[in-house]
């Protein structure tokens, strides 16, 4: 650009010597002030980084909404970074788009911060000219310098004008190294970005770069002198989506409240600070139009141009939107063609649209309603229509675009319930009736549901008979039974379950095959249902052939849930025949499933926490079974799913037996009865109790107690097969009422035997143990017990080889899953049958001795007391292999053996976390120490090195 002197008057001087411009008006050297930053900033390492790495670079571009915290992080790099070149700070005002204002503030800028200007420039007089200088000369003075000059240019999108632009890029294009320019800026400047993005010349730090991290929100709320707990932040986190200056009026706002906590709940975001902030930065920048659209967008949770054209009347909501998304104007694309207002927002805009057109909300969500439905979009229609208040359209959408999934299955599913929450209670039809069936069946209120069902089931005849058939019949239908599915499964009723999963099945191939295609929910949820009531029934080959094929549908979001579940359950029949290896296998893939999906832990049944505890009473973890069970207790499932409440009465009931107490262990059994709430009684729960009520007996030192109590339940194994083997009672001359003389399942002989001996009654016990074989494919604890059983027999009888024999094979036995329960039950005479073998080295068991001597619930004397370290090795213990115990480097600490604690009872990195008041990324770092300590690549396999040193 070739720039032509013009004659121009004389400058005029202020009383301090500034230029004044010929109107008299100083130039403002406060725009040349690095801006401070607030003693409660929080200072971001990783933007610093971002910061350091640019400048390295011609360009580095900050982009983002108003009060995205853009200017501080800058203005916090540059005076807490010692920066090798001169920097120039220059904030843009208004009107900085003609060329000449736009320079002369660069030349003041530039001398102020002590950088020589190019020779013959003088004082800039007037805004549209800045005398001999012209783009290309002050280029080639910055290029000639012996190093670059930092021009920081805030708030660039005040200075619009295309010219300013181009001559911007051409000062930057031709300085060379003498020239470190970084632009901050609400919108992308008008530079041809592509080409310096094409040379791999520029850095970019835009709105996601920006937003608050949940340990920066922490950070925050710390300096405003807060102590916020882990939810408080992901609440704040989540509500802000890491918008930095609503979470500092968030913070205001809370150190003004006498409970911050509360305040954070109620605070309104339409009112106040927040919205003020935003109507004023925001909205009032924008033409008529745009603030037109954005207040009738308001009520949409994404906004479909042409739902916005049908909501304004008007026909330029895309270009609209589109510019906006361009501005940062907190509206975003989600998709193709699909936008979001930044919620917060959105609330403040509907505000306003309360206060100054009272009624318009609810036409614009009628009409977004039937925009919606006659588009197809029915699962976005239901909630305007909720929000309008036209409950039979919202009843109808929730039937006809088979919303039961979503309520069912959804990570979070409360925006769906509380729109469906407001529906009156005596809106009749079949639709209604199902909404509100489905809404308590969600929360375990079986007995409600099941009343709401009948009521949809008589509507749906009552239209039948007068050959009515609704709009959405099949539709309707198919959700009557998806919901019977869940009613019957509990109420325990296997049979019921099969029916209406068969008549599910069969409305499903009614409907078209996309549109099932587009629910992969439903089948998860019918197989997961159906196969949990085929468990409680005892018909575990069948349940478990269900839940395979719920776990084998495709791993989608959709069905997260169902499929964890049914691992769950998987897990539970593993338990149940004694393999606990593979149900820990089982659990862990249903927790891996859970985390993947963020599923809450609100939302889990609790069946896998109940495998997890029982899994652990049997090797002898009991601080792990306690926690677990804590969780099982606290699940959604504790007080309405018979399959949880029921395990949670006898994994208690086991944990205080283990503990020492036999008598609360069998008060603990009187809350299992085996009856769901319509009465119908699970076998296996059945012979659980009466196995748990014969244990504790025997333990208690009452053995007689223990046989009545296993010949008072006809208990069957879990299988409840067919075909019934007679114990030996029924060869001797006992009446066939008497003890010993039930149906028994193996593992009920084995406790009964065990029963006779402490009786004395070998014979009786040999018998029974030689009637009830194990099965070959019998789990390993049910194995294990079973051939110490026979150990102890032929130890009291005194074939001490025999017994020595049988007791080291039930140890290769329960050595691959760790079972040290049935050893520590087995009583003094493994000791007397061990003495003087020489015992495989595992580390996994503790001393013969101790374990033959040591009374249930009694702590073990040879365990560890200091975190992290191993048990030394005693004389004739069983000890640990020396390869093993080289694997461990050097201790634990005790935080990292803190964090091992959380990770063997499966809890996620963020769980762990919050348990431990500790960032995601520390708890990491703890995991990467705790791997490389312990030579583990995985998190079971430190685990389990943990265990088998006895870290734990």
């Amino acid at each position: 650009m070739v720039h032509t002197p013009v004659p121009r008057p004389p400058p005029r001087a202020s009383r301090d010597g500034r230029a004044l411009s010929t109107a008299g008006e100083p130039i403002l050297s406060t725009r040349f002030d690095v801006p401070p930053v607030p003693p409660t900033f929080v200072r971001r390492g990783r933007l610093l980084e971002r910061l350091a790495d640019g400048v390295a670079g011609p360009l580095t571009l900050v982009t983002g909404p108003a009060g995205a915290g853009k200017t501080l992080c800058v203005a916090d790099w540059i005076t807490s970074t010692p920066v090798p070149w001169p920097t120039v700070w220059l904030t843009m005002e208004q009107g900085d788009t003609s060329p000449g204002a736009f320079w002369a503030y660069v030349i003041e800028a530039m001398r102020h911060h002590g950088v020589p200007t190019p020779p013959g420039v003088g004082n800039p007089t007037r805004a549209d000219d800045i005398g001999s200088l012209s783009p290309a000369r002050l280029a080639a003075h910055l290029n000639g310098r012996a190093g670059p000059v930092l021009l920081v240019l805030d708030e660039f999108d005040r200075a619009s004008s295309r010219e300013v632009a181009e001559q911007v890029e051409f000062v930057l294009r031709h300085a060379g190294r003498g020239l470190r320019l970084v632009l901050i800026s609400r919108s992308d400047p008008l530079l041809p970005l592509h080409r310096w993005r094409a040379a791999d010349e520029i850095t970019e730090i835009r709105a996601p770069d920006l937003a608050f991290r949940p340990e920066e929100t922490s950070a925050l709320l710390l300096r405003h002198g807060l102590n916020p707990t882990n939810e408080t932040v992901r609440r704040l986190a989540g509500r802000t989506e890491g918008w930095a200056a609503g979470t500092r009026l968030y913070a205001l706002a809370m150190t003004r409240s006498d409970d911050p906590e509360r305040c954070l709940a109620d605070f309104d975001p339409g009112h106040g600070s927040v919205a003020d902030f935003l109507l004023a930065e925001v909205l009032a920048g924008q033409s008529a139009e745009a603030q037109e659209l954005l207040l009738r967008a308001s009520v949409l949770t994404q906004v479909h141009p042409g739902l916005a054209d049908a909501l304004t009347g008007g026909r330029r909501a895309e270009g609209i939107l589109a510019e906006l998304e361009r501005a940062n104007a907190f509206v975003t694309t989600v998709g193709r063609s699909r936008y979001r207002i930044h919620p917060l927002f959105a609330q403040a805009l509907r505000a306003r649209l309360r206060d100054r057109r009272p009624g318009l909300e609810r036409e614009l969500r009628h009409t977004a309603a039937r925009w919606l439905s006659e588009a197809g979009h029915l699962d976005d229609a239901l909630p305007q229509a909720a929000a309008a208040g036209d409950w039979e359209c919202a009843a109808d959408l929730f039937v006809g675009s088979l919303a039961v999934g979503r309520l069912l299955t959804d990570i979070d599913p409360e925006s769906l319930d509380a729109d469906l929450a407001r529906m009156p209670p005596d809106l009749p039809g079949a639709a209604p009736s199902l909404v509100r069936a489905a809404r308590r069946l969600a929360r375990y209120d079986v007995a409600a549901g099941v009343v709401h069902l009948r009521r949809a089931e008589a509507e749906m005849r009552r239209a039948e008979a007068e050959l009515r058939r609704p709009q959405n019949d099949v539709a309707a239908r198919l959700t009557l039974a998806l919901l019977r599915v869940l009613a019957s499964r509990l109420l325990g009723s296997a049979d019921m379950a099969e029916a209406a999963a068969l008549t599910a099945e069969r409305l499903g191939r009614l409907l078209p095959a996309e549109r099932m295609a587009g629910h992969p929910e439903l089948p998860a949820l019918l197989l997961s249902d159906l196969g949990a009531a085929q468990l409680w029934a005892g018909r575990l080959d069948f349940a478990r052939r269900t839940l395979s094929a719920a776990v084998d549908l495709p791993d989608l979001p959709a069905t997260a849930g169902p499929r964890y579940e049914a691992l769950g359950r998987i897990a539970l029949i593993d338990s149940l025949r004694g393999r606990y290896g593979e149900a820990d296998e089982s659990a862990r893939a249903a927790t891996l499933v859970a985390e993947r999906a963020g599923l809450p832990v609100g939302r889990r049944s609790g069946v896998v926490a109940l495998v997890l505890a029982g899994i652990a009473v049997e090797r002898d973890q009991l601080g792990a079974a306690r926690a677990h069970l804590r969780r099982a207790g606290a699940s959604a499932g504790a007080g309405g799913d018979p399959v949880v409440a029921s395990g949670i009465a006898l994994l208690n009931s086991r944990l205080l037996l283990a503990e020492g107490d036999p008598r609360a262990a069998l008060r603990a059994l009187s809350e299992a009865d085996g009856r769901s709430p319509a009465g119908v009684r699970s076998p296996w729960v059945n012979e659980r109790t009466a196995l748990a009520e014969a244990t504790a007996d025997l333990v208690g030192g009452d053995p007689g107690a223990a046989l009545r109590a296993l010949d008072a339940t006809t208990a069957r194994s879990p299988e409840c097969a067919a075909d019934r083997t007679r114990c030996a009672g029924d060869r001797t001359e006992r009446a066939p009422d008497s003890p010993g003389c039930a149906v028994l399942s193996p593992e009920c002989a084995v406790v009964a035997a065990r029963a006779h001996l402490a009786l004395g009654d070998h014979a009786s016990a040999l018998a029974l143990l030689a009637s009830h074989p194990v099965a070959p494919d019998g789990g390993p604890a049910l194995v294990v017990r079973a051939v110490l059983a026979r150990a102890e027999v032929a130890e009291r009888l005194g074939d001490t080889r025999t017994a020595r024999h049988l007791a080291v094979r039930a140890l290769d036995l329960a050595r691959p899953e760790q079972l040290r329960r049935p050893f520590l039950e087995a009583g003094p005479w493994l000791g007397r049958a061990l003495r003087g073998s020489r015992m495989p080295a595992d580390g996994w068991l503790p001393a013969a001795t101790d374990v033959a001597h040591r009374r249930v619930g009694q702590p073990d004397p040879a365990r560890p007391t200091e975190p992290g370290a191993a048990r030394p090795t005693e004389p004739g213990a069983v000890g640990r292999a020396d390869a093993v115990r080289a694997v461990v480097v050097e201790p634990l600490s005790r935080r990292e053996c803190d964090v091992l604690r959380q990770v063997a009872q499966l809890k996620s990195t963020e769980e762990v976390a919050d348990d431990l008041f500790l960032s995601v990324n520390t708890v990491k770092s703890h995991l990467k120490s705790i791997f490389r300590k312990l030579g583990a690549n995985r998190r079971g396999e430190a685990v389990r090195r943990a265990q088998e040193l006895d870290l734990l």
